[in-house]
């Protein structure tokens, strides 16, 4: 999809730099997944560097956040689960950013873009089998094989597909939703206009957002603690 404006990309051309903002249009989702990074910093920063026993408003902010997507994680997977809570608590907070920094006139979806959700749907495939790796050993394969011997021709390609379609599921579900979320949100400001998009629009944004990351999140969350489970 086509954005006409984006405020990054023309103040480069302000600049004078013709050339690096046509470089940054055609890769908007990684100069946009630049921003999301800066600005998490940014917030972690401001959050984190006066701990006092009044805690700040964004260290009150973060502090509800962190805590409440690990203890839901940790009452899903169990105290096992806090070793990757670091992993799937950036995934949950990055790409809800992500998904809400397109909301503001001027800015891009990074997580509109195939490239984004693929690699970190690439990133939560390999800790999922790094994870199965590092706590069962060369055991992990039996989760593979199937229940019986006699099964592993079946089961073997069977059970590779999927972990392999996990990929694509993740990735295509994510970038799926969320494009169809731009491309709705600029036919309705095309139709409707600034009166009326903001008060219903940006209310449903904000919830497609969280839904989304939320079951990206979810979805990892299942594949950490499968790959720590005994083969059955």
């Amino acid at each position: 999809m086509e954005h006409p404006f984006l405020i990054l990309v023309e103040i480069l051309k302000v600049l004078g730099l013709k050339h690096l903002a046509e470089i940054a249009f055609e890769y908007k989702h990684v100069l946009y997944s630049w921003v999301v990074i800066a600005l998490l910093i940014g917030c972690g920063y401001l959050a984190s560097k006066k701990t006092d026993l009044i805690p700040s408003k964004m260290q009150n902010l973060f502090e509800v956040i962190v805590s409440g997507i690990e203890e839901f994680m940790v009452s899903v997977t169990g105290e096992e689960g806090r070793g990757f809570f670091p992993l799937t608590a950036t995934i949950f907070i990055y790409i809800f950013a992500c998904n809400l920094i397109g909301m503001i006139p001027g800015f891009y979806t990074p997580t509109a873009n195939l490239n984004t959700t693929l690699s970190c749907a690439i990133i939560v495939f390999v800790y999922t089998h790094y994870l199965g790796i590092k706590i069962h050993g060369a055991h992990y394969i039996k989760q593979f094989l199937g229940p019986v011997w006699w099964m592993i021709p079946l089961m073997l390609p069977i059970e590779i597909i999927g972990h392999l379609a996990r990929v694509l599921s993740l990735s295509f579900r994510l970038f799926g939703n969320m494009m169809g979320h731009e491309l709705v949100l600029a036919i309705l400001f095309m139709l409707a206009g600034a009166f009326f998009a903001p008060l219903p629009i940006m209310a449903l944004g904000i919830f497609v957002a969280f839904v989304q990351a939320f079951i990206f999140f979810l979805l990892s969350v299942m594949y950490f603690t499968g790959a720590m489970e005994e083969a059955h």
